[in-house]
């Protein structure tokens, strides 16, 4: 090889070691800036495939709170419960029949054929909507006045706002199970202590078929005002609250108290009804109060009462302790029909006590918050003193439309303003079909001498929700 080839080849080969070790010097630097320079952020977000399903409809299933009870005739036995006045139910169902069933009565009473239950089938996959509603009356030495209820379907949780266990009073609560099924019932009592799960409150078991009755006295004494939280496990059960009070011997009234269904932080309470008697009893004490609960935060709630025929508005502001009961006295009303609202900050219970009077022949009502209503729903309509349909509109005007299903002849027609309230007489005993072109909230109040009830109007459950279903 000459010197010339030897130089060019050393020259070649020096190149490729120059230019190797440049490379990897970059590389290098390549590898520590990557290192020290943040790297980019990747976000993933998954969502599962998911395919929407709308469960099959099944059986629709309403029980009935039955017969008015009687606690203490018993001299040798107090607790001996009695049966005081049968209870007449109207019943109807948009859809397939309704059968009607009674439950079994725990602890037994004697000649209590037990309270409806009434159940429809689906048709084509829809649910049948059933109404059903009962009502009693009777005026006895222990026990007097009219009790207006209707009968709805089972729920896992709800609250029994009303009531008492101060003296004179004989609160009974009823847990009905029309499931095939147990149910394992606890009560929570909110009182002036907070909330309380006394001995005999928890693991209440409520066989299949039955409807398990228990004294509230006999689970917490000496509450003037209290709440009472009903859960279930195993199954849903129907809670109503019976309540009475005795004043100096004489009887002051009796109710069915219908169960809320959930908290809300705005509560609509049309058809309070204010009776003559009950405005010429005011000085003796009070005849209208509210009673508010947050279960679980101090707050403070805006309290309106508005008089349906609009010549009367006026706000109370009320403070809520946390656990604890308040009661608001809404003094000074006219004769006349009201609907009392409640706003707060947080979800919140409440009912609204309004009596006659407070003296002999004196009937009380507990009128409970009302779920919104929108498009069509049947309401069942008991026997009873002037049955009046009230409904409060939200923030649309309502024209509402009462169509005889069983029980009556002639439409029932109602416009309500926006925000404003309206109503119209009904006929007892009837079935109606209500249709709304706007969403209410709505009462059948009964007004008569010595007698108030009244019910709230529940939205139909005949559409299956639908379901988005997941692998």
């Amino acid at each position: 090889m000459t010197d010339r080839r030897r130089v060019m080849t050393w020259a070649a080969t020096s190149t490729r070691l120059v230019v190797g070790a440049a490379a990897a010097a970059v590389a290098v630097l390549a590898v520590v800036v990557g290192v020290a320079a943040p790297w980019p952020t990747l976000t993933l977000t998954l969502t599962a495939a998911g395919v929407e399903a709308t469960p099959a409809a099944s059986d629709t299933v309403v029980s009935c709170a039955g017969a008015l009870l009687a606690l203490g005739r018993n001299s040798l036995d107090a607790s001996e419960l009695q049966l005081a006045a049968d209870q007449s139910v109207v019943h109807a169902s948009d859809g397939a029949t309704a059968t009607a069933d009674t439950l079994t009565p725990v602890p037994s009473i004697a000649d209590d054929a037990g309270a409806a239950v009434y159940t429809a089938a689906p048709v084509d996959g829809t649910a049948s909507d059933v109404a059903a509603a009962g009502s009693a009356s009777l005026d006895a030495t222990d026990l007097r006045g009219f009790a207006a209820s209707a009968c709805r379907p089972a729920q896992m949780e709800s609250w029994l706002v009303g009531g008492s266990t101060a003296t004179g009073s004989a609160d009974l609560v009823l847990l009905s199970n029309p499931g095939d099924v147990p149910a394992t019932v606890d009560l929570t009592v909110y009182g002036a202590q907070g909330a309380q799960t006394p001995t005999g409150a928890t693991g209440i078991v409520v066989a299949p078929g039955t409807q398990r009755i228990v004294a509230l006295a006999g689970i917490v004494v000496g509450e003037q005002a209290p709440a009472v939280r009903v859960t279930a496990t195993g199954a849903p059960v129907t809670a109503v609250l019976q309540s009475s009070i005795t004043r100096t011997l004489l009887p002051g009234g009796v109710d069915q108290i219908a169960a809320t269904s959930a908290a809300d932080t705005e509560l609509v309470i049309p058809g309070v009804v204010v009776t003559d008697s009950a405005v010429a009893s005011a000085d003796a004490g009070a005849t209208t109060l509210v009673r508010l609960l947050s279960a679980q935060t101090d707050t403070e709630a805006n309290v309106t009462v508005a008089a349906v025929d609009g010549s009367s508005s006026s706000t109370q502001q009320v403070p809520l302790h946390a656990g604890v009961p308040a009661e608001l006295e809404l003094s000074g009303l006219v004769a006349g029909t009201y609907t009392v609202t409640v706003e707060a900050a947080v979800a919140v219970v409440g009912a609204v006590w309004q009596t006659t009077s407070l003296g002999e022949g004196a009937d009380f009502a507990w009128y409970a918050q009302t779920p919104e209503v929108t498009g069509e729903t049947l309401v069942a309509v008991p026997e009873g003193p002037s049955p009046t349909f009230v409904a409060t509109a939200a923030d649309a005007a309502a024209d509402i439309v009462l169509e005889p299903v069983t029980g009556a002849s002639d439409e029932v027609t109602l416009s309500v303003a926006a925000n404003g309230s309206g109503q119209a007489a009904l006929v007892p005993g009837a079935v109606y079909r209500l249709t709304t072109s706007a969403a209410v909230h709505a009462t059948v109040s009964y007004s008569g001498d010595g007698q108030l009830a009244g019910i709230p109007v529940w939205p139909a459950d005949a559409a299956s929700s639908v379901l988005t279903v997941y692998p």
